[in-house]
Order: structure tokens, then C-alpha cells, then sequence
């Protein structure tokens, strides 16, 4: 498996586009530390960031894991242009003829999917860890290891997004396409029927629908962090509003990205095994 694994990153650090779009992910997860120097003083308003909380333990692994997924777009990109590029310069064909099976070419690239996810993880959590010793008026053991949960939710919800984009690739065998086919999915497969069983039911049933389909499911996975600060809840708190909900990563949510993912990988390989190269 470390032979399959060398061979991809070996393919992907060769390709000026790749390594460009990595380099841009990872400076873009390093760049959450530039949150902390946000700073307003107007007049007697003074905004500083930092100290609404944002990187205090253990709210930061919420905040960051969130945040950081946001960016996973540029991997989606290296993603599907990696098996893109298999079908466009004929290396696929060409591994195929040289002995490598139809399995270990799905395995290998899955293989990547996972190292980035594993290597993404890790580099948030030191991130996190570093800003939080820096900011948090909270130092003990115990708070500061405390919802890493978020972590593993973070990791989850890569592998699930980037194995549909591996499917993907592998379906469309166009990065430009893929990368369309990936927008209309999202708005026609799950917004606007998330929308249409909203107006025709309610929101509550239109959540519950809405966590079973692929991008809806690894949403759920981190829920938005901005509510949970003390600020937005005594905002909320003045006009009347009720804000509070669940944050917890719940096992039955990872367990439906898990399925989903394993159903990517699965119809990536019957579809690379039907098709004639």
C-alpha cells in the first residue's frame, strides 16, 4: 500500500497545478491563525476577535475544524483533477498494461484521499493546539483535550467529500465537468429538494430528510460554531430569540457519512471495472 501511495503523491508533486492548489490549502488552514489579529477600534467600539472567545479551549476545536472545512474545496480540486488526468494523459491505460489491477488503481487512490484527510486533520489540531496555548484563559489538561470529537467529525466529513469527488472524477473524466457536476448535484439533488419538502412539510422534517443525503449528511457532521458564543447568545437573548441547539457529533452522523463513502468507492470500482479503457 506505501508503493501505491508513493506512486500518487510522486504523480501529484510533479504537476505544477496540484502542487500549487496544495500549498494554497494548507496556507489557506494556517491562515485561521490571522483571525486572532482581527481588530476594530472605532470610537468607544472596540472589536477584537480573539477575545470574544473564539480560540479558547475546547470552543476551538468546534470554531477551527469548522472553518477549516470550508477550504477543502482547493483538495476537492486536486482531487478530481488527479484522476482526471489519469484518463487525459493515458497513464491509466498505461499502469493497467504494466500489471497494476483495476482494484489497486480504486486503492491507491482512495489511499490519497485518506493521507490528505489524515494529514489535514493533523495539521489543524497543531493549529488549534498553538492558538489555543496562546489565547485561551484556559490551561488545564482536561478542558484542553476535551470535544475532540470535532476532530474526528472533521476527518470524517474530508474522507466522505473527497471519495465522492474521487467518484466523481472517475464518472465524468473531465476535472472542469466533475467539478460542475459536483454544484448541480448540490442544488439539484439536495437543495432543491430540501427546499421543495421544507414548503411542502416543515423545516424539522426537512432537516431530518436532509441528513441522509450526501452533502447534507456530512454537514451535519459540525454544526455551525457561531451561536455557541457568549456574545451572539446575549444579542439573541435581548431581541427574544432562542438559539440553542445540539453541537454534539453524534455517532449515527458519522455512520452516515462512513456508508456513503464506502458507497463512493464501491461504485468507482464497478464503474472503472465495466468500463472498457
Amino acid at each position: 500500500m506505501l508503493r501505491l501511495l508513493h506512486i500518487e503523491f510522486i504523480k501529484l508533486w510533479n504537476n505544477k497545478s496540484s502542487k500549487f492548489l496544495i500549498v494554497c490549502y494548507f496556507g489557506l488552514l494556517l491562515s485561521i491563525a490571522l483571525f486572532a489579529s482581527i481588530k476594530f477600534d472605532i470610537g468607544p467600539i472596540k472589536f477584537h476577535l480573539a477575545d470574544m472567545g473564539i480560540f479558547s479551549f475546547p470552543y476551538i476545536w468546534h470554531f477551527n475544524t469548522f472553518v477549516a472545512a470550508l477550504f477543502k474545496l482547493f483538495l476537492a480540486i486536486v482531487i478530481v483533477s488527479m484522476v482526471a488526468n489519469e484518463y487525459s494523459n493515458k497513464t491509466l491505460k498505461q499502469n493497467l498494461i504494466d500489471g497494476l489491477s483495476k482494484k489497486e488503481f480504486i486503492l491507491s487512490k482512495f489511499l490519497t484521499v485518506l493521507a490528505f484527510s489524515i494529514i489535514s486533520t493533523l495539521f489543524v489540531f497543531l493549529v488549534s493546539l498553538g492558538l489555543g496555548l496562546l489565547f485561551s484563559d484556559f490551561n488545564e489538561v482536561g478542558i484542553i483535550f476535551s470535544d475532540l470529537e470535532y476532530l474526528v467529525a472533521y476527518l470524517i466529513k474530508l474522507i466522505g467529500f473527497f471519495s465522492f469527488c474521487l467518484f466523481v472524477g472517475i464518472l465524468i473524466k473531465r476535472s472542469a465537468f466533475a467539478l460542475g457536476f459536483l454544484f448541480i448535484w448540490f442544488l439539484v439533488a439536495e437543495i432543491f429538494p430540501y427546499l421543495y419538502i421544507m414548503s411542502k412539510y416543515s423545516k424539522e422534517f426537512a432537516d431530518k430528510v436532509f441528513a441522509f443525503f450526501p452533502f447534507g449528511s456530512m454537514w451535519n457532521l459540525i454544526d455551525e460554531p457561531g451561536s455557541r458564543l457568549n456574545a451572539v447568545k446575549s444579542i439573541a437573548n435581548q431581541v427574544g430569540e432562542d438559539i440553542s441547539y445540539d453541537y454534539a457529533v453524534h455517532w449515527y452522523e458519522i455512520l452516515i457519512v462512513l456508508v456513503w463513502t464506502a458507497i463512493f468507492i464501491i461504485l468507482s470500482y464497478l464503474l472503472l471495472k465495466k468500463r472498457d479503457l
